[in-house]
């Protein structure tokens, strides 16, 4: 039978190397990466059946590349394992497309188990952050109708994203030659990103970005 392919996204070496023997006596490995942007790029020449990344990553978050995978690759399945504990990370993994959200201080056995659940089409939580996730969607509901939703919420795609490149200390010009647009767009961006979160300088949105989980520490 053919084994099931997955794709590993992970900017810590020792981590990748972890994985690799943890998997590969059943699964195929179909390659690895360390930053957000290369995931999406091996992702459409491989498209695996499961990708394994972390939130914090490189160029582009792994929440962000979610949401773009699940566009352009629906058919795969999406499982985080990371540090982040914390169930906004949780929540905002799920619903940029994750089947399962395990992390990364979790047992061998589990992450075996949660790529098999999620091939046959089910979703995985780690205990471990099981319950914190059901409270908050709980408490998400109760209030739903009284609270604003948060303004991160209101940026764009590409404006998230040039936000997480601008906290990661990139320059104008760096981001323009990254993202391949000119430097005069991502001035207008960054722009529109400061007037819609009201913030005025880059420590701030390096702050912002911190707080949000747009970009790791």
């Amino acid at each position: 039978m053919k084994r099931p392919r997955i794709l590993l996204a992970d900017d810590h070496t020792l981590v990748i190397e972890g994985l690799k023997r943890i998997l590969d006596p059943e699964f195929e490995l179909a390659g690895t990466v360390e930053d957000g942007l290369a995931l999406l790029e091996a992702a459409r020449d491989l498209e695996p059946d499961v990708i394994l990344l972390d939130i914090s990553m490189p160029l582009l978050n792994g929440i962000e590349a979610a949401r773009r995978l699940r566009k352009s690759l629906p058919r795969t399945k999406l499982v985080f394992l990371t540090m982040h504990a914390d169930r906004t990370y949780v929540a905002e993994a799920f619903r940029a497309g994750a089947s399962a959200y395990l992390l990364k201080r979790s047992a061998v056995s589990e992450l075996v188990f949660a790529i098999h659940e999620v091939l046959k089409g089910r979703y995985y939580v780690a205990p471990l952050v099981a319950k914190d996730l059901v409270d908050f969607f709980v408490e998400s509901r109760a209030s739903r109708r009284r609270e604003p939703r948060p303004v991160s919420g209101d940026l764009t795609s590409r404006q998230r994203q040039i936000l997480q490149l601008v906290a990661e200390g990139h320059s104008n010009k760096q981001i323009a030659g990254i993202l391949k647009i000119s430097i005069k767009t991502v001035e207008f961006h960054k722009s529109e990103i400061m007037k819609k979160l009201g913030l005025h300088t880059t420590a701030e949105l390096t702050r912002y970005a911190l707080a949000h989980g747009i970009v790791g520490t």
